[in-house]
């Protein structure tokens, strides 16, 4: 399998763009446990034509992320046009769009999902960043706006018209938000379009490789990408992996396993962000690396306390699982 010039292995396990946590530190340790594709957060076309120094820099990536994308999104298609000519200059190997936020601060701006609501303008929009760049452009999108206009069919078919080399639908629509079911039936549809020839891959849903596998199983889909369940579980494309080729699942990551890839990524993300901001942006993911830990909690309180890296590794790689106590109440 192919997007444009660049080979993935059948099956591909593919790791989601999400805001504010899809930093390189992340994708780097993504990379490491298996991912075949990793993704920048969604980036704003107008921020980047400004050259705005936190969006610049959300485009900077280590080699070993390859092959790697950047993630834009935006209303007006001049500003696409510009930033997929500035993401190209970053040296990616892919330009992605968003064609499915659902969150009313990007679709207020004819972005993301709203796209799905005009879709001559998404053929517009696509069509300026496929002739902007000489890399391919792959596309994220949703099944439709809501249940009356979902024409996940007729997109793909006007998509791979214009030169878009690959597509990924979340399966559901901008109305569902990200609540109740994704709607796997209509990646199945959408993998029998006749004409179709670009690889699909499914969004949606995604939490362990039982589902990657079901999902294969039940749509047919080229690849899986996975958002939520990689958050504070890298393991799980490796594991995915593995599940698929054999049928056997891995051993879970042990307490340990777990403290040393965080502590891992803390490091990453200092050599990225610097120290004290590199600190920060891992505030968020101690709580999913500690989940069903015992006495997790209390060590993610522990974490919090600290602005500087050297104390947090120690209390990761020091940690014990007797060593804290719930606090009586």
């Amino acid at each position: 399998m192919s997007i444009g010039n660049i080979l993935l292995p059948e099956k591909a396990v593919i790791l989601a763009p999400m805001e504010d946590v899809s930093d390189s530190p992340f994708r780097q340790i993504c990379k490491l446990k298996g991912a075949d594709v990793v993704y920048t957060e969604f980036i704003s076309s107008e921020a980047i034509i400004r050259e705005s120094d936190k969006s610049l820099h959300k485009m900077v990536f280590e080699e070993m992320e390859r092959p790697f994308g950047i993630q834009i999104f935006g209303g007006r298609e001049e500003a696409m046009h510009g930033a997929a000519k500035i993401a190209e200059a970053s040296n990616p190997d892919l330009v992605d769009i968003n064609f499915g936020c659902p969150v009313y601060k990007v679709v207020s701006k004819n972005a993301g999902s709203a796209c799905l609501r005009d879709l001559s303008m998404m053929e517009r929009m696509a069509a300026t960043v496929v002739e902007a760049t000489t890399l391919p452009v792959t596309v994220k999108t949703r099944l439709g706006w809501d249940d009356n206009t979902i024409r996940i069919q007729e997109v793909a078919l006007m998509l791979q018209r214009v030169g878009v080399k690959a597509l990924t639908v979340h399966a559901r629509t901008r109305e569902q938000g990200y609540k109740g079911e994704a709607r796997w039936e209509f990646l199945k549809l959408l993998k029998n379009t006749p004409g179709l020839h670009i690889p699909v891959f499914g969004n949606g849903d995604i939490l362990t490789p039982h589902d990657a596998k079901r999902m294969f199983d039940e749509t047919g889909v080229d690849g899986v990408m996975i958002g939520r369940g990689a958050i504070g579980n890298p393991w799980i494309f490796e594991q995915t992996k593995h599940f698929l080729q054999t049928g056997e699942m891995l051993p879970e990551p042990s307490v340990m396993d777990k403290m040393e890839v965080c502590a891992e990524q803390l490091r990453a993300s200092v050599r990225h962000h610097g120290e004290r901001k590199g600190v920060v942006m891992m505030k968020k993911h101690y709580g999913n690396y500690l989940k069903g830990i015992r006495n997790g909690k209390h060590l993610r309180m522990e974490l919090m306390q600290h602005n500087e890296m050297e104390p947090i590794i120690g209390a990761l790689l020091n940690f014990d699982e007797s060593k804290y106590y719930p606090v009586a109440v």
